[in-house]
């Protein structure tokens, strides 16, 4: 057994099912080595971003780590920004990356790199194998840091020689603890249910687990009992909504939106949460988003048990069974007529199935997705959580890796998409069940808004041109058509229900491209 066969079956005895991988020199050994430890289904993405992504899409499903392997610096390089996305969902990823043999490195060969430096930006564990013999025993470390709660990115940077070299001693690597949370402090939960009984404006912010089926039913019960708001983060790495559950309202994306609803605020309570801030900073305009008056305090974090918190804060504060508001479990009429974004998500909440999985980087064109949404059957909703645009394809892939048991739906941004355009490949080569609604408007819309909320003089042409996608048009049917992905442009709301309806049913993937114009009509 070399270094490599010992580090895939160290993974795979650890749960590891799924490597999402471009490889190069330095990695094949490994990519060798699959043929021959069984267990580990490799998934090739055409750039590493569509890896990095859909790793942290497997992670936020299948509540375990997947393994990406990517080549040296440069190619962890091009993972970074959903590496970014990982590491702010809180998802296990373990990623292995080559390096040059040990001897190799000091002569500086063109793609010598300092992987540890770029790896540290968005890892919580980084490490360099020595020899073979150790290459177990660092896979077994790799994967115990990224299930550190509440997860987290590890890096294991693998030099070629460590991977062809014979393994030395044939000892079994260490088993992988699997640590629980921390509990919450009793006093602490004893603090928050004073502040909730004391009849002033409170509301508790939820993200975490706090906004998956036990949390949700929890918080309900606490805010009805106490009279206290429930309002769900801005984004989430995942979100439990849909027919059945109690209706959670979420922060606004835009900063005045967002101080509105926070406005009358005497405790914020932070439920996994961070405390709210702006997501830029603008001329004349606060970054943080609760009043100054409003006093903010932690129920738990996420490296702490939300849910054990969550269920002493309802006994603390004697809450009932709920009883208040649920999503409505009647879907919404098909839509007729011209097709347009609310007429889109509409179809969408009609068609899902029952346990679709959301991957939503729908940008300005999901900002009213909610309202449009009402009647869903249940589903799962996966955010972009670092605001590093190019997850939403990937992300979708990685879920429907995780679950192909379950409908997958991407709401996807053009601007966003071509970041990452090749997961639709990957999809095409692993037949995975994805149907890609794509709302085009040629533009970088959300950045037309931002122009103006940054307080820039009016844009010029040359402005202009750098938001704008149309010169030349891109033409989403015939990309993912030369991706292998079946596509169509639907041009009414009856031929999109019958097209979305077509594709939901049939395996594989499909995309659907949108072509909205007009007032609100923004993708991004």
């Amino acid at each position: 057994m070399n270094g490599a066969q010992s580090l895939i079956q160290t993974l795979v005895d650890g749960g590891v099912e799924v490597c999402f991988t471009n490889p190069g020199t330095s990695e094949m050994h490994f990519v060798a080595a699959l043929d021959t430890v069984p267990g580990m289904r490799a998934v090739l993405g055409l750039f590493e971003g569509v890896c990095t992504g859909a790793a942290d899409g497997y992670a936020r499903m299948a509540g375990k780590p997947a393994v990406t392997l990517l080549h040296l610096g440069p190619g962890l390089g091009n993972g970074l920004a959903n590496l970014h996305n990982a590491r702010r969902a809180h998802s296990p990823v373990v990623n292995i990356v080559g390096e040059h043999a040990t001897y190799h490195i000091q002569h500086d060969a063109p793609l010598t790199s300092d992987i540890q430096a770029i790896a540290g930006a968005v890892s919580g564990w980084v490490h360099t194998c020595r020899d073979a013999d150790s290459v177990a025993a660092d896979a077994a470390a790799a994967l115990a840091a990224a299930l550190q709660p509440p997860g987290q990115v590890a890096t294991l940077i693998l030099p070629a020689d460590c991977a062809w070299s014979p393994v030395g001693r044939a000892t079994p690597p260490p088993p992988v603890p699997r640590p629980a949370p921390r509990p919450v402090d009793p006093a602490t939960v004893d603090q928050v249910a004073r502040i909730l009984r004391s009849g002033q404006r409170t509301a508790l912010l939820l993200t975490g687990p706090a906004v998956t089926d036990p949390g949700l039913e929890l918080a309900a019960r606490i805010g009805q009992a106490t009279g206290a708001r429930v309002i769900g983060n801005r984004a989430n790495a995942r979100l439990q909504r849909g027919a059945g559950r109690p209706v959670l309202p979420r922060l606004p994306y835009p900063p005045p939106q967002a101080r509105a609803m926070l406005a009358d605020l005497q405790h914020l309570i932070l439920v996994g949460a961070q405390p709210p801030v702006a997501f830029f900073a603008y001329p004349d305009q606060p970054s943080l988003l609760a009043p100054p008056e409003c006093t903010l305090h932690t129920l738990a974090t996420l490296e702490e048990d939300i849910l054990a918190a969550l269920d002493a804060l309802a006994e603390a504060v004697a809450a009932p069974a709920y009883t208040g508001p649920r999503y409505p479990a009647e879907r919404p009429p098909l839509p007729t007529g011209e097709l347009t974004l609310e007429k889109v998500w509409r179809s969408v909440a009609a068609l899902m199935p029952e346990e679709a999985i959301v991957s939503d980087e729908s940008i300005t064109s999901g900002r009213n997705a909610e309202a449009w949404t009402l009647g869903a059957p249940p589903h799962d909703w996966l955010s972009v959580m670092g605001g590093a645009i190019g997850q939403g394809l990937p992300v979708a892939t990685g879920a429907a890796v995780a679950c192909p048991d379950r409908r997958v739906l991407a709401m996807e941004a053009d601007g966003s998409a071509m970041y990452t355009l090749q997961a639709l490949w990957t999809q095409a080569r692993e037949g995975l069940d994805v149907v890609t609604v794509l709302f085009n408007n040629g533009a970088y819309a959300i950045l037309q808004g931002e122009l103006r909320r940054v307080g820039a003089e009016a844009g010029g042409p040359k402005a202009g041109a750098l938001l704008d996608l149309t010169a030349p048009a891109i033409d989403w049917v015939a990309l993912a058509r030369g991706m292998g992905v079946p596509a169509s442009r639907p041009t009414s709301a009856e031929e999109f229900n019958r097209v979305l309806s077509a594709a939901l049913a049939e395996p594989g993937p499909h995309l659907i491209e949108v072509q909205v114009k007009g007032p609100g009509s923004g993708s991004g």
